[in-house]
């Protein structure tokens, strides 16, 4: 039994003086692969060391909240990145890209052009995408929809999904499986717990986005220790619960739907004798 998790900062500063004994912690936990997405162009070659040196994996990718950081020059640095990266078998995917228009103040249209111009590059190599979906659910899947993603069957993960039904059924039709983590352990979690509980069971995929979203019983300790990927067959078990289902299911499950979302990581599994199918 192997668990994948889709989503972790491991590269973050908060595990700068812990982070040998956090990855020790995910193997012991089974936890097999985890995927490091880069947030912006000042990260790209600690992710992509960071994965070589714990035999995980990575995206390439311009997070929303980030782009103050960036010039718009940077978009074609990131095509010759990614270019670059494709001779890689541990690089794959696109991330963590999207919208996120929680937080004030945020430019609306600067984050777009962002947006668009990283799904064109995904669209060229054919690389799925790590999505960053922040009350921005329609207006990432009009981008989606713009670029004709689900016609020319790219794929991805809408990472920490948090939309109504009827937007996660509009991400599963354009091709994009839905990320659970922490946030799915809290009782008061409604509208992710119903989610969890009734989506097909082919889009479902495991997160942590440590060092964030702690689950429910770390969120219950002051101070709150950082989340961390070894929690993820933990928070796999409020999945189970949600849908009945067996640990041994549950992994299997979501491990294939990570593998059928992100083909290049399936191919590095396979490759390390890893792969689950």
């Amino acid at each position: 039994m192997i668990w994948i998790d889709t989503h972790a900062h491991l590269d973050a500063a908060e595990f700068e003086h812990s982070r040998k004994d956090v990855l020790a912690r995910s193997l012991e936990a089974s936890v097999r692969c985890i995927v490091i997405p880069a947030v912006e162009p000042g990260n790209f070659s600690a992710v992509r060391a960071l994965a070589h040196a714990s035999s995980n994996v990575y995206a390439l990718g311009v997070h929303p909240l980030f782009i103050d950081k960036t010039s718009e020059s940077d978009l074609d640095a990131l095509r010759a990145g990614v270019q670059e990266a494709m001779a890689d078998p541990q690089f794959v995917a696109i991330g963590e890209i999207g919208l996120d228009f929680f937080m004030p103040n945020v430019d609306h249209a600067r984050q777009i052009w962002w947006y668009e111009g990283q799904l064109r590059i995904a669209r060229e190599f054919g690389l799925p995408v790590l999505l960053h979906v922040r009350k921005s659910q329609d207006a990432i899947l009009a981008g989606l929809r713009r670029l004709g993603w689900a016609n020319a069957d790219f794929r991805g993960i809408a990472h920490a999904f948090n939309g109504s039904r009827q937007q996660a059924d509009g991400f599963i039709a354009q091709g994009l499986r839905l990320g659970f983590g922490g946030a799915m352990t809290f009782e008061r979690a409604r509208n992710i717990r119903s989610l969890a509980a009734n989506l097909p069971q082919g889009c479902l995929v495991l997160e942590t986005d440590a060092p964030d979203i702690p689950p429910e019983w770390l969120g219950r300790q002051n101070p709150t220790p950082f989340n961390e990927p070894a929690q993820l067959p933990r928070i796999a078990q409020t999945l189970c619960s949600l849908r009945g289902w067996t640990p041994s299911q549950a992994a299997s499950i979501t491990t294939a739907n990570a593998r059928a979302a992100l083909p290049r990581l399936a191919a590095w599994l396979d490759a390390q004798g890893n792969g689950q199918r």
